[in-house]
């Protein structure tokens, strides 16, 4: 195995990192070595979207890729609501819906819906934006609390 520095902006900031070994998971960079801890981990296969962020702002699974394959990216976690105007209304759409229990995936969502918005608009149909939503998994609700945070974003003014 093999170490190399790498930079990535994150959240807006230039962050050099070093060295970054090549089994490194952006997972483990966000959280463990920026603590940034509202990335989370569920099942390290990519299965439930509970590590999703925006990588130059397309929605990725943090647990499945590695720090080193992307170097010099735009990295935004949930941690970017306050500076991310898409992933600021995406955010208060959850929370003015109560689109949660615990909180765990929360951020998640609120990231692969984001992705979405930064690739459709906010005039996407609302199928759509929920079909963005289906790589993530949720043990504690219902799902129909989300859906009417898709469609409130969907309503509200730009």
């Amino acid at each position: 195995m093999t170490a190399a520095p790498a930079t990535l902006r994150v959240n807006g900031a230039t962050v050099a990192l070093t060295p970054v070994p090549d089994d490194e998971r952006l997972l483990d960079t966000l959280r463990w070595r920026l603590g940034l801890l509202g990335t989370k981990e569920g099942c390290r296969t990519g299965d439930c979207g509970a590590c999703t962020v925006l990588v130059d702002g397309r929605s990725t699974l943090a647990c499945l890729t590695l720090t080193h394959e992307i170097p010099g990216t735009e990295v935004l976690t949930i941690e970017a609501a306050g500076v991310d105007p898409d992933l600021e209304r995406a955010r208060a759409a959850f929370a003015r819906a109560s689109a949660l229990q615990c909180g765990y995936c929360t951020p998640g969502f609120v990231l692969a819906l984001t992705g979405m918005l930064k690739e459709r608009g906010r005039d996407a149909p609302a199928d759509e934006l929920l079909d963005a939503l289906q790589g993530n998994l949720c043990r504690c609700t219902g799902y129909a609390a989300i859906a009417r945070a898709v469609a409130a974003l969907r309503a509200e003014a730009p």
